[in-house]
């Protein structure tokens, strides 16, 4: 029984080992994809958890530190709040705000 368990230990700690050199198809870290994810959420709910605006409906995704909001705000003001609550949690490099004001034209592609 003994031998089982250590077996198991260094099976776990060979697998966490192999984990941390492995990237995911974007070529990111496990961990630096897991550390987006948290970055991801921690927007998210710092958006959500304002009650004086409605920012539910901006859309969170980060990749490598820098986290690109999209979707629609009622007001410029809702989009400079949302980006400024971004540039809070830890982590966050660089935010690219591409969040549409309703009522205004949306951006014509390039």
């Amino acid at each position: 029984m003994k031998t089982f368990r250590v077996a198991t230990i260094l099976a776990l700690i060979l697998v966490m080992a192999s984990l941390s050199a492995c990237q995911t198809l974007t070529g990111r870290s496990a961990g630096r994809y897991l550390d987006d994810k948290t970055i991801t959420a921690q927007v998210k709910s710092k958006l959500t958890a304002e009650k004086a605006t409605n920012l539910t409906r901006i859309g969170v995704s980060t990749v490598n530190g820098v986290v690109m909001l999209t979707g629609v705000a009622d007001s410029f003001d809702d989009k400079a709040k949302a980006e400024a609550l971004a540039m809070q949690v830890d982590g966050v490099k660089h935010i690219q705000n591409q969040v549409q004001v309703k009522g205004t034209p949306a951006a014509s592609p390039r």
